[in-house]
This record gives structure tokens, sequence and C-alpha cells, in this order.
């Protein structure tokens, strides 16, 4: 597969996100066959690698879909796109890229309230090695989902290009709401318990940094792709129309092949 190179303050984020998410399923593994191991060779078996994988697995689930997003790898149905002029597949993609709006949209108002609490009282597993799995992953689906909305209006942005400017527009105000959100979510992290926060102090730390990473991220894809002007959509077009095949190919009966000397007819 032929990766698409990021673009912008949100291909910025996803991609270099996605680069260290690619490893967790590494870590999974890992501690999986550590845990076979303990059980089946020393009887010794763990009580945090069941909760751990359940854990690291969630997120991976939850966050893979950006990364098919940014990739325009995601499962599509082409049997009425294929067959439209050009001009019909930028309002059938407009109104894609709607629907996925109007459903976050919807995700993020009904789930909101239910993630801050979780996160607030860091709600934990109930298990005898306990994580924060519904504190962190509750609030991660959110999050996710809100840079899934933002990676698909920047791939209508950037696959059908219009002016330079509509493009810009939308690279400033990503960056102004990365921005934004990042000063509203301040007081949540330097919440200690005095302010009735049960967050501990390394997790508000970690959020912290990857919120800054995420800040950082946002404007260095600003700052760099500023200037850069995606080539614009003319024509889908089959790379098999550009390839001479022999008639015997296309109609299912390849010419017959020389044992001898391994050509094609015999020649």
């Amino acid at each position: 597969m032929i990766e698409n190179k990021p673009n912008g303050p949100v291909e910025r984020m996803t991609w270099t996100w996605s680069r260290v998410a690619m490893w967790l399923p590494l870590f999974v593994i890992l501690i999986i066959s550590y845990e076979v191991f303990m059980r089946y060779i020393l009887f010794r078996p763990t009580y945090w690698v069941n909760e751990m994988s359940l854990w690291v697995g969630g997120a991976i689930y939850v966050t893979a879909g950006i990364y098919a997003m940014q990739q325009r790898s995601h499962i599509r149905i082409f049997i009425l796109y294929d067959m439209a002029p050009l001009w019909l597949r930028r309002v059938f993609d407009v109104l894609s890229v709607l629907c996925v709006c109007i459903f976050v949209g919807a995700v993020i108002w009904g789930g909101f309230g239910e993630a801050a609490a979780k996160y607030w009282r860091w709600e934990l597993f109930g298990t005898a090695f306990d994580p924060p799995i519904p504190a962190t992953n509750k609030p991660l689906i959110l999050v996710t989902l809100l840079v899934l909305a933002l990676q698909a209006v920047s791939n209508l942005v950037r696959d059908w290009p219009s002016h330079p400017i509509v493009r810009k527009l939308f690279d400033v105000a990503v960056t102004l709401l990365v921005l934004f959100l990042a000063w509203m979510a301040l007081p949540a992290l330097l919440a200690g318990a005095e302010e009735g926060s049960k967050v501990p102090l390394g997790w508000r730390i970690g959020l912290g940094a990857a919120l800054l990473a995420s800040v950082v991220l946002a404007v260095y894809g600003l700052v760099r792709d500023f200037n850069y002007t995606p080539e614009p959509v003319t024509e889908l077009h089959d790379p098999a129309e550009e390839m001479e095949l022999p008639d015997e190919v296309l109609t299912g009966r390849p010419p017959p092949v020389d044992e001898a000397s391994g050509k094609i007819g015999g020649n």
C-alpha cells in the first residue's frame, strides 16, 4: 500500500499519533506471551495482563479509524459513485462528510457529560488490577470522534481543492479549534484533590504532555503546509485502461506457453 503523506494540521496529528499507536499491538502480544509463560511454565498467573490487554486493545480499536480515514482506506460502497460524473461525486462526498459530522456531533452532545464524570471521579474497572478503563477510554471515544470528523472535512477540502483560500481558512480554523480545546481542558488537567478531582498527578502530567504535543503538531502542520495546494481531482480512471494487454488475456484465453523455452506462443 502506498501511504498518503500527511498534509495540514489535522493530518499531522493523526499521522503522528498513529505512529505511536502502531506499537501498541506489539505491546499486547508481549504481555500475553508473558502471561502464557507465567501461567503454564511457572504456574504463577498474573492478575493484570487480561485487563491491560482489554484496556490497550480498546484504545487501539477506537483510534484505528482515524488513520484509516486519513489514508482513505475506510470501507466505501462505489456502485453508484463510480458511475456518477465528477460533479455528482463531489455532491456524494459532501453529503457523506455532512452525515459524519452530524453523527459525531450527536454522540459528543449525548456522551460528554458521562465521559467528563467518569474522568473527574477517575472511575476504575472494578477488578483486582482495577485499571481506569472507564475514566480513560470513554473520553478517548469522544476525542477520537471529534478528530475523525475534522479528518473527514480535511479529506474533502484536499481531495476536492477549490480556491487555496478555502483550504487555508480551514487549516487556520482547525488550529484555532485545537488551541481553544486545549485551553478549555487546562482546568481539568490542573485540578487536584482540593477541587474534587481524583485523577492521579502522573496521569494529569501525561495527558497534559499529549495535549501539548497535539497543539505543537497542529501548529507545525499549519505552518509547513500553509502554501501547499494539493492537485485537484480531474477524473477518476482505471489503471488497467493504461495497460496494453493482448486480446487473448482480455477474453480469458491467454496464449499458450512453450514449456521448453518458457516463451509465450513458443516464440
